[in-house]
């Protein structure tokens, strides 16, 4: 009872998403492009398990092989994890990293963009002197398909991710994957196909934070990272924007060489951030 008295929410800070702005920017500058497959992308989840550990997070690589359209090739998720009770349940945040294949896409909003968010929370959660539960941030590989999504065509880190977790028999209680939330002009979508009741609390969440209205659900479904934790039976939700460009419903800075970084902004990052920690707090209670 004393440590859960002692414990402290998980906060996200300007300053933590001043980190995650630089941390897109650095991505984005070193990493470009950063092809799941191959070794810019290698390349890339060092950079990430480096930016990880600057920010005190014991982050770690794990590589592995799996099909693809052009054949067996290398992916590497970045894991970090904070662990309070052993046998206690574990919250889950995830985003990918990698550019779409074939296209010259910096992927300054798809992908660096809530990069970044992780690491400015990674930042958020070194320096929380008692956290309330178990935390683990997941940077992952291979979410881009190559042609088509299919059994051997994207996702390929969240669907080992996935494994991993289920076979690791640790208590998952949610996870929460986040994708294109650097948008200057955000509005946050949460698609059909997700969990019904993180739904609900993301949009209570964005309310509890003063973000009422910003978050909204979708009528249709969204293929992501989301798809491979709840085929295996993890209760999952996706926040993204996907409006992306020049004007409303156009989305045409998307998988394009548009997608940079001037298009993103500290003050959307800051507000994704503080959803995502809100319903990582709510999830701990």
């Amino acid at each position: 009872m004393l440590s859960f008295l002692l414990a402290t929410a998980l906060a996200f800070s300007e300053a933590n998403a001043r980190t995650a702005f630089a941390s897109a920017c650095n991505l984005v500058a070193s990493c470009t492009p950063r092809d799941a497959g191959t070794a810019r992308g290698h390349f890339a989840a060092n950079h990430l398990r480096n930016a990880a550990l600057l920010q005190g997070a014991n982050a770690r690589i794990e590589t592995f092989t799996a099909p693809t359209p052009v054949g067996m090739r290398e992916f590497h998720n970045v894991v970090a994890e904070w662990e309070v009770c052993p046998t206690g349940k574990w919250v889950v945040v995830v985003s990918h990293y990698d550019t779409k294949p074939f296209v010259k896409c910096p992927g300054a909003n798809d992908g660096a963009s809530t990069c970044g968010i992780l690491i400015g929370m990674a930042q958020a959660a070194s320096k929380c002197r008692n956290l309330p539960g178990n935390l683990m941030l997941m940077w992952l590989d291979g979410e881009e398909c190559m042609f088509a999504y299919g059994p051997s065509d994207g996702l390929w880190g969240s669907k080992e991710a996935a494994m991993r977790l289920k076979t690791s028999g640790r208590d998952i209680k949610s996870v929460i994957c986040l994708d294109m939330l650097g948008d200057a002009n955000l509005k946050i979508s949460l698609p059909r196909n997700t969990n019904a009741e993180l739904r609900r609390l993301a949009i209570d969440c964005a309310r509890r934070t003063g973000h009422e209205g910003l978050v909204t659900e979708m009528r249709e479904s969204v293929k992501d990272d989301h798809l491979p934790f709840r085929s295996l039976g993890f209760s999952a939700v996706d926040l993204i924007d996907f409006d992306y460009g020049s004007a409303p419903g156009l989305n045409d800075y998307w998988h394009t060489s548009r997608d940079t970084i001037d298009k993103i902004s500290t003050s959307s990052l800051l507000i994704a951030g503080e959803i995502a920690c809100e319903m990582v707090n709510a999830l701990w209670r």
